[in-house]
């Protein structure tokens, strides 16, 4: 008698562990549940087996091959497009018409006694013979009710509770006779249970029930998954566990390496060439894979870990599935029904949530908060925050989804009835994820002023001016359309600093929304004069006296300061050449070689056009780039240096608010014209908040964003710009002369990584270095600075947001600054090891 091992299955409901391998693949005590049907078979004295396969099919005929490690002998039959339960056997009719056949399914574990099975389909002279168990939940599967002999009366697949006449569900278990192959129609989707049986039983056909006694268990879900290891393991279902058992329930493999001093509570299994660690605890149910490693001081509880799987010292799991080849560093936590996949790598401290599902191929950044299933990112992230605000692929990492429980994290995190201004850029993305955050700030309690498109410093003025709780804007990543950047506010309009930062992404990771009653749903309005209110304040602020003569270019880059510009630019009577004034939402940022192409061409018309300079923002008027009356173009540091010595020199007194990455000649042009130096950390908010302080008349972040204090503490492009048209035409240098007399720069910059577990030693190691140089001065505003009396300076900071550390150094000449850097990257590089 031949057998058929229906093996085609996708199991949809088992991903992600099978998202790269078929299920009958899947593990159970260490062997894939096929082979246990298999040797099921062979118990039972069959050995001739058809596999009907389709999805991922040569993985298993790679891994069972003829069948003779078995004892089997196997052959496969491949679908290329499913075609259900019947017509996958029909597909194998040519090996199956010699005799009666049994077909079982290769994703099931059971020990249903088949010979017993066979032996009453020959007693009833049946067509065909149904494999019955009886359930408590018959929801799930199909029901068939059969009468005193066995006969089977009726079909009822996947019944409601008002339709189940019965507990005895089919196991997808099947003993035919060659003819009933020919009611099954060829190369067609045909279905056993709802599609053949019903036809031949309305034909009048011997179609019998057999009810049995043993285990049956339909591996459908992650629940029965855990639920067929663990009775495995408690000997409920009878099957080979590989290994010699240790104590009473307690199977290790003959090549494991187990230290006596590991803690182990079965029932459990530990694989071939596993190896356990004194101090590790494995307790009841867990199954440990062939060549896995569990260190020191790791717990596993109800856990199944596949094949080659690193867990390291500390490491928690408690009720879940790791796939193989993935790394769970030290001290990383995954709770319980979370599922890993395969070859994933969960660093340092991660925790993952209950029911989070890591697809394979990803990483979970140390210490990082996973509570939302990990899919089509490529990592879990460590911060919500980062450099930008929360930023990721647009409908991958930031979705709508993501949007509403930000802002109800948010909106949780402030008081009913406050007020939050919202904006975007002008892509389409950004459009429609701001209506979820609307969406989403209403339904919890906070009314939304919403600008619609708007520029980054018009939100940021508008969220300080209406004494607004804070603001939310959407802006294309600079330099990837692809991404989108979510920028929160506080009440000042400055970046959310790192206290509401953390407090926001507490709320965040435990999803404790606070929803509002029905009456207190809020409002959402459209302030009607905001760029008006905006222009008024700005040129109420900023001397722009004597600037009609002057002749300017300007790139508005196809983003928002298009909206501002004109009227501002109409007040103040400057003769203008404007680009690129429109809103672009199919190009709502530029790549690196738009960005360079456009500055070539704003060159070109700043020289030919005879213009004063030429400045070109970014397309959420936050940042610009200036270009000198020459055409030439000047980097960020030296337009930081250029502005500054402007400023600098009509004050001749006063503060100016620069981060500790600056070069020091800035420190020279201060000195020049009487001007002190603040050095704020690389915080995002800052330089804000020093702006915001006594006598400040600058500040700058050196990446093309420049304040107005006497207007606003923010980075605001549109009022550096009109700033900058009273300051040049108040000077009699041109932008070019300035910058030729401020000094040289003579400073370099380097990136090291460095994980995030060694971030900390690192910075101790650089610490006792630095106090070692009895001749350098230590600064510690941000990261560790050493400052010696030649002037040179090196500055080491770990990055906030990458697993990597920054260096800066600064010297009288290149070479001292290259040595000086060197010498400091080493003792980094040592740390980091």
């Amino acid at each position: 008698m031949k057998a058929v091992v229906m093996a085609g299955g996708e199991g949809t409901r088992l991903r992600p562990m099978t998202a790269n391998q078929p299920k009958p693949l899947l593990p159970v005590v260490n062997r894939p549940i096929m082979e246990h049907v298999l040797r099921l078979l062979k118990r039972h004295g069959i050995t001739e087996t058809v596999v009907t396969l389709q999805f991922l099919a040569a993985l298993v005929r790679n891994y069972f091959g003829d069948g003779d490690e078995l004892g089997m002998s196997l052959q496969y039959a491949t679908e290329d497009v499913p075609l259900g339960t019947a017509g996958s056997v029909k597909n194998a009719e040519d090996r199956l018409r010699d005799d009666r056949f049994l077909v079982i399914s290769g994703d099931a574990l059971t020990d249903i006694d088949l010979t017993d099975m066979i032996r009453f389909h020959r007693e009833n002279s049946a067509l065909v013979t149904i494999g019955l168990k009886r359930v408590p939940n018959p929801l799930e599967f199909g029901i068939i009710i059969v009468d005193d002999g066995g006969r089977v009366q009726r079909f009822l697949e996947k019944p409601t509770w008002g339709q189940v006449f019965s507990d005895t569900v089919n196991t997808g278990i099947y003993i035919m006779e060659p003819e009933v192959l020919d009611a099954v129609a060829a190369g067609e989707p045909v279905d056993w249970s709802s599609d053949v049986f019903p036809a031949l039983l309305d034909r009048g056909a011997a179609i019998y029930g057999y009810v049995a006694d043993g285990y049956w268990e339909d591996v459908g879900t992650h629940d029965s998954y855990l639920k067929a290891q663990a009775d495995a393991l408690s000997g409920r279902v009878d099957l080979e566990i590989g290994g010699f058992e240790l104590s009473p329930g307690v199977w290790v493999a003959d090549s494991a390496s187990v230290d006596p001093d590991a803690v182990l509570k079965g029932p459990l299994l530990i694989g071939d060439y596993a190896k356990v660690e004194a101090g590790a605890e494995l307790r009841e149910y867990t199954v440990l894979g062939n060549n896995a490693v569990v260190r020191e001081g790791a717990f596993l509880h109800r856990a199944v870990v596949h094949d080659n799987v690193y867990l390291g010292p500390g490491a928690h799991l408690r009720g879940c599935v790791v796939g193989k080849s993935t790394d769970i560093m030290a001290g990383a936590r995954i709770e319980e029904n979370a599922v890993i996949g395969d070859e994933c790598v969960i660093e340092p401290e991660a925790y993952v949530s209950s029911g989070v599902k890591v697809y394979p191929f990803k990483t979970i950044e140390a210490g990082a908060v996973v509570n939302t299933s990990v899919i089509w990112e490529s990592r879990g992230q460590r911060n919500l925050f980062g450099p930008r605000g929360v930023s990721g692929l647009v409908n991958v990492e930031i979705t709508a989804e993501l949007c509403v429980r930000l802002a109800s994290a948010y909106a949780t995190t402030l008081k009913k009835g406050e007020y939050v201004v919202t904006s975007r850029d002008c892509s389409l993305a950004a459009r429609a994820l701001k209506r979820a955050v609307i969406g989403a700030l209403t339904a919890g309690a906070i009314n939304v002023l919403d600008l619609e498109a708007a520029p980054l410093p018009v939100t940021r003025f508008h969220t300080a001016r209406e004494s607004a709780a804070g603001g939310i804007t959407l802006r294309t990543t600079p330099g990837d359309p692809q991404s989108v950047d979510i920028v929160i506010m506080d009440g000042r309009g400055a970046d959310l600093p790192p206290a509401a930062q953390r407090k926001l992404e507490r709320v965040f990771s435990r999803q404790e929304f606070r929803r509002a009653f029905p009456g207190e749903i809020a409002e959402l309005t459209y302030p009607a004069r905001a760029v008006e209110d905006y222009t008024h304040e700005l040129l109420r602020h900023v001397d722009v006296g004597d600037v009609r003569d002057m002749k300017v270019v300007v790139d508005c880059a196809g983003g928002t300061s298009s909206l501002v510009l004109p009227t501002l630019l109409g007040r103040v009577g400057v003769e203008v050449l404007t680009v690129n004034a429109r809103l672009d939402d199919v190009s709502p940022t530029e790549t690196l070689a738009e960005r360079r192409r456009d500055l070539q061409r704003l060159s070109e018309l700043v020289s030919s056009s005879r213009a004063a300079f030429g400045v070109r923002f970014d397309p959420v008027g936050e940042r610009i780039a200036l270009v000198d009356e020459m055409g030439q173009l000047i980097n960020d540091e030296r337009s930081l240096l250029v502005v500054l010595d402007l400023v600098a020199a009509e004050r001749r007194g006063g503060q100016v608010a620069l981060p500790v990455t600056t070069t020091r000649v800035a420190e020279q042009v201060c000195r020049f014209h009487g001007v002190q130096v603040q050095w704020t950390s690389t915080a995002l908010d800052a330089l804000t908040s020093a702006a915001a302080g006594p006598d400040m008349i600058f500040a700058a972040d050196g990446r093309g964003g420049f304040v107005v204090p006497e207007f606003s503490p923010a980075i605001d492009g549109l009022a550096s710009f009109m700033r900058l048209l009273g300051l040049v035409a108040r000077t009699r240098l041109s932008l070019s002369q300035i910058d030729a007399r401020i000094p040289e720069v003579k400073m370099l910059k380097r990136t090291i990584p460095t994980p995030w577990a060694a971030k900390g030693a690192v910075m101790r190691s650089v610490i006792e270095a630095a106090e070692a140089e009895h001749e350098g001065r230590i600064d510690t505003t941000d990261g560790v600075r050493v400052a010696h009396d030649d002037g040179s300076w090196v500055l080491v900071l770990p990055a906030a947001s990458e697993p990597v550390t920054d260096l800066w150094a600064e010297a009288g000449d290149m070479d001292g600054a290259q040595a000086l850097l060197e010498r400091w990257a080493r003792i980094v590089e040592q740390a980091a090891m």
